[in-house]
C-alpha cells in the first residue's frame, strides 16, 4: 500500500462535498474564465446541486436562503484551508480547520434512522441541514490535515483556475481540478514549444 491513500467512503463523501461547495460557492477563476458564485435567489439551488442527495439522510434535505448563506460562508473558510495547504502554510491550515470545527459545532455523534445501522455523524440530531453539512466537511478536512494527508488537497495549477480538488490518485501527482484544465494546460504548453521552435 506504499504511496497509496484510500479515504473511507464516509470521509471521501465529506471531502467531495467540501470540494463541491468551495468550487460552486466561492468567486475566483474556473477553467480559464472569471467565476462569480451564485448569490441571492440562485444560492439555495447552487448549494443543493453542490451537496447532492443523500439517500441515508434522516431529515429532509431542504435549504432555505439563510442556510444557503451559512454554507456559502463555510465554503469561503474551507477555501482558506485548501489555499493554505497549497501554499505550504500548515499552521494557517490548522487554524482555519479549527475555526471551521468551532463555527460549525462539529462533534461526533452516532445516529440511525429506523432499523438502519448506526452511522457516525459530526453534528447534533437537531442541527440544521447547513450545520450538518458544514460540520461534516469541517471534520473531513480535519482528518486530512491532522492525519498527515495534506498532500491530497490541492488548488488547480492551470492558468486562470483556482478551483480545488482532493487527490485520490495512487502517486499523489494530481495538479488540476479537472481533465479540461489538464488538457488546456497541455495544449498551451504544446503551442508554446511549437512557437519557440520556429
Amino acid at each position: 500500500m506504499t504511496g497509496q491513500v484510500m479515504f473511507d467512503s464516509h470521509v471521501a463523501l465529506l471531502l467531495d462535498q467540501a470540494v463541491a461547495l468551495v468550487n460552486a460557492l466561492t468567486d475566483g477563476e474556473a477553467r480559464g474564465r472569471a467565476y462569480t458564485a451564485p448569490r441571492g435567489a440562485e444560492l439555495p439551488d447552487a448549494v443543493a446541486a453542490a451537496v447532492g442527495h443523500d439517500e441515508t439522510a434522516a431529515r429532509p434535505r431542504t435549504l432555505d436562503a439563510a442556510q444557503a448563506e451559512c454554507l456559502a460562508a463555510t465554503a469561503q473558510c474551507m477555501r482558506e484551508v485548501f489555499q493554505a495547504v497549497q501554499d505550504g502554510r500548515m499552521d494557517a491550515a490548522a487554524v482555519a480547520v479549527n475555526d471551521l470545527l468551532r463555527d460549525t459545532g462539529a462533534r461526533p455523534h452516532l445516529d440511525r434512522a429506523g432499523d438502519e445501522p448506526w452511522r457516525l455523524h459530526f453534528h447534533g440530531a437537531d442541527d440544521s441541514l447547513a450545520a450538518a453539512i458544514g460540520a461534516g466537511c469541517a471534520t473531513g478536512l480535519a482528518l486530512v490535515v491532522g492525519g498527515g494527508l495534506t498532500d491530497r488537497l490541492g488548488v488547480c495549477q492551470a492558468a486562470r483556475c483556482d478551483r480545488v480538488y482532493t487527490d485520490t490518485s495512487r502517486n499523489a501527482a494530481r495538479q488540476f481540478c479537472s481533465t479540461a484544465c489538464q488538457n488546456r494546460t497541455k495544449a498551451a504548453t504544446f503551442r508554446a514549444r511549437r512557437s519557440a521552435a520556429r
